[in-house]
């Protein structure tokens, strides 16, 4: 028996930097994430309201070796979860009114940290963004209300250059 082909082991549109996921799939890639990245990392998370971005955030975090329950912080804008690693920091800055709101919430000290640091709604934050992130974007699939759309790396919205992201 030979070894299956490259093509036939990646998933449907890998090689274009997208994936189209299952919520069980997009939580299994959350995982293996999890497991395989090291700090100091910030991921941003963007995507529309639903698109499974804080369900992202709990399996990237439980790979990572989060023992406790991860929630959205709508409301308090930053959760601060222990882990083995490093603590992870986790922000929704879905209701922040102006990039520099920020401060407010020590801001510079979160992205600076020897942390993991998930942030879900980051184009709120402007400039502020440290230019080397980890972006992943979530869309939903048009006619298919159980699947998600995955781009991640230079492929999520242009804003890593090539060379740069997970496997560089």
């Amino acid at each position: 028996m030979t070894a299956p082909e490259r093509d036939e082991i990646l998933p449907p549109l890998a090689a274009e930097g997208h994936l189209a996921l299952t919520e069980v799939e997009l939580v299994d890639w959350g995982r293996r994430l999890g497991r395989q990245v090291d700090p100091p990392l910030v991921v941003t998370l963007d995507g529309e309201l639903g698109a499974g971005k804080t369900t992202l955030v709990r399996a990237i975090c439980a790979g990572y070796g989060v023992r406790e329950d991860v929630t959205s912080p709508t409301f308090a804008i930053v959760h601060q979860y222990d882990a083995p690693k490093s603590p992870v920091y986790h922000i929704d800055l879905f209701r922040l009114e102006s990039p520099s709101a920020l401060q407010n919430i020590g801001w510079d000290d979160i992205v600076q940290a020897d942390a993991l640091t998930l942030i879900e709604w980051p184009r709120r934050a402007g400039e502020l963004l440290p230019a080397d992130h980890l972006p992943i974007e979530l869309r939903h699939v048009p006619g298919d209300p159980t699947r998600r759309v995955l781009y991640a790396g230079g492929h999520a919205g242009g804003r890593m250059k090539k060379g740069e992201g997970v496997g560089a």
